[in-house]
Formats: structure tokens, sequence, C-alpha cells
């Protein structure tokens, strides 16, 4: 069977593109959400990952067809690879997005607590993050990856300062310690989202230069 790979792979960048700018647009509904107290927001956000799943299975399985049929070399491959491993992570953050509106549902039931402002600072960071590699994906851009993986750094110190509110608010006000652990445990999604965000950071520096830099690798 012929296969037209440019054609292929073009079509591929422009589903791989949309399915980010669908996840962003989750979290950035998933923070809304959370500033606003919004559950009607949150319960969307919640039971909208059907379609992200779908995308990814679509890509994943376009990128084996390419590979078994095309054999692709050098940078169609690095292509080919890059996208089933970024249409992972894109998947996987947009499962903490639902995480975290599962997590604010639950909340609207419980006393009001606080939030600290680390926490919005928090998301913020998180998600300009998530914009920013989405805007050096469709790009090609090396050098905004690596300003990327700095700020991954900003994000963990974040996390840090929300993990010590939680330490300090949890043993002064014992009758909310439920709604505590329940923002703790958001924070560590948006973290863990961050942390995403830099492995696709990661995987466009692979598809452009070829080199890869995970693990302390530049």
């Amino acid at each position: 069977m012929a296969v037209d790979l440019h054609s292929e792979l073009v079509e591929l960048r422009r589903n791989l593109l949309a399915m980010g700018a669908m996840v962003e647009q989750r979290v950035t509904k998933v923070i809304e959400a959370m500033i606003d107290n919004d559950i009607t927001l949150a319960e969307g956000v919640r039971g909208g990952d059907a379609e992200i799943d779908t995308m990814e299975v679509e890509l994943e399985n376009t990128c084996m067809r390419l590979l078994a049929l095309a054999q692709p070399v050098a940078s169609d491959l690095r292509f080919l690879l890059a996208v089933i491993r970024i249409s992972g992570e894109l998947e996987r953050i947009a499962d903490l997005a639902r995480g975290i509106a599962k997590k604010l549902i639950k909340l609207a039931a419980v006393p009001e607590l606080q939030m600290p402002s680390a926490m919005t600072d928090l998301a913020f960071a998180t998600r300009t993050m998530l914009s920013d590699v989405l805007a050096a994906l469709a790009n090609e851009d090396p050098a905004l990856c690596r300003q990327v993986r700095r700020a991954d750094k900003r994000v963990d110190d974040i996390y840090k300062e929300v993990l010590m509110w939680g330490r300090q608010e949890i043993p002064r006000h014992v009758d909310v310690t439920g709604a505590a652990i329940d923002l703790l445990t958001i924070a560590q999604r948006f973290e863990r989202m961050a942390d995403m965000t830099t492995n696709i950071a990661e995987d466009v520096i692979f598809l452009v230069e070829g080199r890869i830099v995970r693990h302390g690798g530049e």
C-alpha cells in the first residue's frame, strides 16, 4: 500500500497540536473552577475525558501504521517517535486535570478552607509552562523548550510552599484536615503536570535536534 508520508505527517502534526490545544483548554478551565469555586465548570472537566483518550489512541495508531508501512528515517522517524511520547504525556495531563476537578467537587461539600495564595501561583505557573511548550512544539523552538525546563524549578519551589502551608494548617485546624489534604493532592497534581510538560519540552528538543536531554543529558 502506497503511503504519502509527507501528507500523513502534516495531518499528524495538525492533530497533535489540536490535542494539545484541547488539553490546555481543560487545564485552564480547571484552574478557573478552582479560583472561582465554579462546580459546574469542574463537572464539565470531570466529564470530558473520552475525546482526548480517543485522540491519543488515533495518533498512536497512525504513528504505528506509518512506522510499519513508510519506514521513515532521520527527522521523520524522530517526529513519529516524538508524537507517540507527547500524545501520551498530554493524555496524562488531561487525566490530572480531571482528577483536580473531582477533588474540587468534593471540596464544595465540606467546610470552607482558605486556599493558600501559593496554590494559585502554582496553577498559573504550570499553565504557563504548558502554553509555552505547546508554542515550542508548534514552532519547533528548542530555546523555548529549555526555558520550560528551567521553569520547572520554580514550580517545584511553589509546590514546597503549599506543602509548608499544609504542615502549618492541619495542626491548627484539625476540623478541616480532610479538605487540607485534598488541597495538597491538587497541588501535587499541578506539580506532576509541570513534570510532564518538562518531558514534552525534552521530546521537542529530541525532535528538532536529535539529542536526548532527559535525566540530566544536557
